[in-house]
């Protein structure tokens, strides 16, 4: 016999001869579950923080493009003191939280694998489903409502064809299916493209603000009639902080990027000292980059606002207007002129693409890493082309329902971001309670209650976000449990591996040529329940007198995983052989078990089973809840569907 190690895991089905679209789509293909992290998440090639701040700036700086608008549309002339509320928001609740993320979760899993580890157990896997809905709007939305409001600007642009005017859907469809083209064929240098993208973006930001803010100084009018107005309308400043405080939720767009911020982890260079378990300057650079962004963002929010509300009428931020989802590129083309305006207009088209992108490996990333692994998705989940293809045909239905509004979409957008903060916010108060850090554990439940308040505001004032996130949530379920049942009879080990002392039990059944196992599930361990347990199975199911037996015994861990690392350890109780593994799904594991004998030895091993008490239909729905139930039929169907040459397929025996 081959020493085991030397023998490669082949207790998987057999591949199937693949069309040339398949090899195409299914190109790069990882088998070991969890393995495959998106297009951007893992690099040979490190960079600084701050050139992966701009990957991930493209998706939370790009929201320049529409969300002044959206907050003066939203707040009226509060506008400055709601972005205020939320500037405070961002760096005192939103920063801490997800520096605290980047620390605990610094390969990229973000904060929806902290609750995962925090809540293990089926209840643990449907909250990371529901999030993943939440996630999959946020994501989706973004490569919807970007596109859409990249659209806006090229309809609005003085030097475009007045035909184009109307063409708001096409151009929206035009934008998506080239994101498409993009990642189904590659996304490399991401980086070096964003850095570009957001270096030009922010410095165009930059002219229109100082223009404008000097404006702003040279009349100052314009000033003392917004101030008038306000409190024409509002009477004191009082009333104006708690209407701030009241319709700040509105303005949640502003918080998008903190969890695209946390993916891109793994692309940071760290210290020489940096070690897989502990990679300290990977983490510090990765704190930098979420609050230098955040820092960047808060000057840019207020001033946006700022301007925005006094230059610019309060009519033409209404649909239709001018100014409706582009109030920076209003003002570049009103007071810098057409060509640097079409030059601003080029920038944010190109930067609100590319945040769709950044999207698109937001995806790509998160989907990979669960559902294949909760066995919730078909194996092709793990290549990046078929997905691209799902979320693009998606996309173009998103487009289609809201017709391209950066208006309708955004509150689908804002309850996407903000559930995924809350949610954050809650992982690191759990992280907190767990390690007794009492101050921090009350901060940040302080924090929570204030994302929550923002969240149900939000749901309350735009109810169609929280619809489509629904919706969204429904799919993901639906699909995840259709795939779960439809799977239930693979082999779920992704690795297999015996230690000496069974190794040392397989070699003697091998010498003697023939390997009978004994499923056993222990009571009390005792001597008298093994020696019961032997002479019982040999008198029911004639197991010759001349063969030694070896009990095989599943320890019961988490049912709600799918896929698993094995490891069959070899014990001796009471004189009797027993190899013992943990796992939560105990038929298929016994039967991963039985196949990578048969392919380490040679030889087709016999098992033996008792007939499982009870309804046939119940102890099914066990198995597919905790792993259990109808234990004999369900491994012999295991061991048909994976094995079909009956010759070498293990015998399964059943008294």
């Amino acid at each position: 016999m081959p020493p085991i190690s030397a023998v490669p895991d082949v207790c998987v089905r057999p591949a199937r001869r693949r069309s040339r679209f398949a090899v195409w789509a299914l190109e790069g293909l990882s088998e070991q579950a969890g393995a495959h992290q998106g297009p951007h998440s893992t690099s040979e090639r490190t960079h600084s923080w701050l050139r992966v701040m701009c990957l991930t700036g493209v998706d939370y700086f790009s929201t320049l493009g529409y969300q002044p608008a959206i907050a003066a549309l939203a707040a009226g002339l509060v506008s400055p003191f709601a972005t205020l509320v939320l500037i405070a928001l961002t760096l005192l609740g939103a920063l801490p939280v997800y520096r605290r993320v980047a620390r605990e979760s610094f390969r990229g899993e973000g904060s929806i694998a902290m609750l995962e580890r925090l809540l293990p157990w089926w209840g643990g896997k449907l909250f990371v489903l529901v999030l993943l809905g939440f996630a999959a709007t946020d994501f989706m939305i973004t490569i919807t409502l970007s596109a859409a409001d990249a659209a806006a600007h090229v309809v609005e642009n003085p030097l475009v064809p007045s035909w184009l005017h109307d063409a708001q859907i096409p151009i929206t469809i035009v934008l998506i299916l080239l994101l498409g083209a993009v990642f189904l064929r590659g996304f490399r240098e991401a980086i070096g493209i964003a850095v570009v993208l957001v270096a030009v973006y922010l410095v165009l930001n930059l002219v229109v603000v100082v223009d404008s803010s000097i404006r702003v100084m040279q009349h100052p009018e314009v000033f003392a009639h917004w101030s008038t107005a306000l409190f024409q309308q509002h009477g004191n400043i009082f009333l104006i902080i708690g209407v701030a405080v009241l319709v700040f939720p509105k303005l949640a767009l502003g918080l998008s990027g903190f969890e695209t911020g946390v993916t891109v982890i793994p692309q940071i260079s760290g210290d020489d000292s940096d070690t897989d378990a502990a990679p300290a300057g990977r983490i510090r650079g990765a704190k930098r980059l979420l609050t230098t962004a955040a820092l960047t963002m808060s000057v840019f929010l207020i001033s946006t606002s700022f301007i925005t509300t006094l230059l610019i009428p309060q009519k033409a931020f209404q649909s239709g207007g001018p100014a409706n989802g582009r109030a920076l590129a209003y003002l570049a083309h009103t007071y810098l002129g057409p060509v640097f305006g079409s030059v601003y207009d080029v920038s944010t088209i190109a930067i609100l693409w590319f945040a769709g992108a950044s999207a698109m490996a937001g995806l790509l990333n998160i989907v990979p890493r669960y559902l294949p692994r909760y066995g919730m998705a078909p194996a092709w989940a793990r290549a990046v082309r078929p997905l691209v293809i799902t979320f693009i045909l998606i996309a173009l239905i998103v487009t289609l329902v809201f017709r391209a509004s950066v208006d309708a979409q955004g509150g689908a957008y804002a309850t996407g971001v903000l559930v995924l903060i809350t949610s954050a916010s809650v992982a690191v108060t759990l992280s907190a309670r767990r390690k007794r850090q009492v101050k921090r554990t009350i901060g940040f439940a302080l924090i929570s209650l204030v994302f929550a308040y923002t969240t149900i505001a939000n749901i309350i004032e735009r109810p169609d976000g929280v619809r489509i996130g629904g919706l969204f949530i429904l799919g993901i379920l639906v699909v995840s449990f259709a795939s779960r049942l439809r799977r239930s009879f693979e082999i779920r080990a992704t690795s297999l591996d015996f230690d000496e002392t069974a190794r040392e039990f397989l070699r003697e059944a091998e010498e003697f040529g023939e390997i009978h196992l004994v499923a056993n599930e222990p009571d009390s361990g005792d001597e008298q329940e093994y020696q019961q347990k032997a002479r019982d199975e040999r008198h029911d199911s004639h197991i010759p007198g001349r063969v030694s037996i070896i009990f095989l015994e599943v320890d019961k861990a988490d049912s709600s995983d799918f896929e698993e690392d094995l490891v069959v350890r070899g014990v001796v109780r009471h004189g009797f052989r027993v190899l013992t593994v943990g796992s939560g799904n105990v038929p298929n594991t016994i039967a991963a078990i039985l196949l990578q004998i048969r392919n380490l030895t040679g030889v087709v091993p016999h098992i033996y089973f008792e007939w499982t008490e009870g309804n046939p239909f119940s102890n099914m729905v066990r198995f597919l809840i905790s792993g259990e139930g109808e234990v004999a039929p369900v491994t012999r169907e295991v061991l048909r569907e994976t094995e079909h040459d009956v010759r070498r397929r293990p015998m399964v025996h059943v008294s």
